[in-house]
């Protein structure tokens, strides 16, 4: 039976991740509080985030930006889901992330 949290992100009991997704008190604090569902719809965000910015995952400052959007996007103010919200493609929910929600994004590149 998959291990279950409270998903900070989702507002539900859920199951969670198998390990922190990352090293250190940030991976931690993601394995105890974030569902599995939670962690998917990071990992488009943050593909989001490296296509649009051109961020190369392998340069420490760009680890760090992300680690910070990470940080956001799951304990930022704001950073819940509107209760009722399903992700799309989730049992019994049509989905769909309303506009606004999920996290920051870096400052635009003005384009």
């Amino acid at each position: 039976m998959a291990r279950m949290v409270q998903c900070v992100k989702l507002g539900r009991l859920l199951p969670g991740l198998e390990r922190p997704p990352v090293a250190g008190e940030l991976g931690q604090r993601v394995y105890e509080q974030v569902s599995h569902d939670a962690w998917q719809m990071w990992l488009e965000h943050m593909t989001r985030l490296i296509n649009h910015y051109g961020l190369v995952p392998a340069d420490p400052e760009a680890r760090k930006i992300l680690r910070q959007e990470m940080e956001e996007f799951f304990f930022g103010e704001g950073a819940q889901m509107p209760e009722g919200w399903v992700p799309e493609g989730a049992a019994g929910g049509k989905g769909g992330a309303p506009g606004g929600k999920g996290g920051g994004a870096p400052p635009s590149k003005g384009g």
